[in-house]
């Protein structure tokens, strides 16, 4: 079965302990979508995946990591 890992709360604690809502906010998401990001439980699109890395200043590669088990 296929996962999608990502790095989300890292990158969150790193930027300061943004919170989930001020991320949201800025990628133009509910706190919840960023949750469930987190938990693994949404997969996100393709564009939301660009903007939560652009907002990082990384690539989507250091966000999500696919895993193909």
């Amino acid at each position: 079965m296929a996962r999608i890992e990502n790095s989300i709360r890292r990158l969150r604690f790193d930027a300061g302990e943004m919170t989930q809502k001020d991320l949201a906010a800025h990628v133009s998401v509910t706190r919840q979508t960023i949750l469930a990001i987190e938990n693994g439980k949404y997969a996100p699109t393709l564009e939301l995946a660009f903007r939560i890395a652009r907002h990082f200043g990384v690539g989507v590669e250091d966000v999500f990591t696919y895993h193909d088990d």
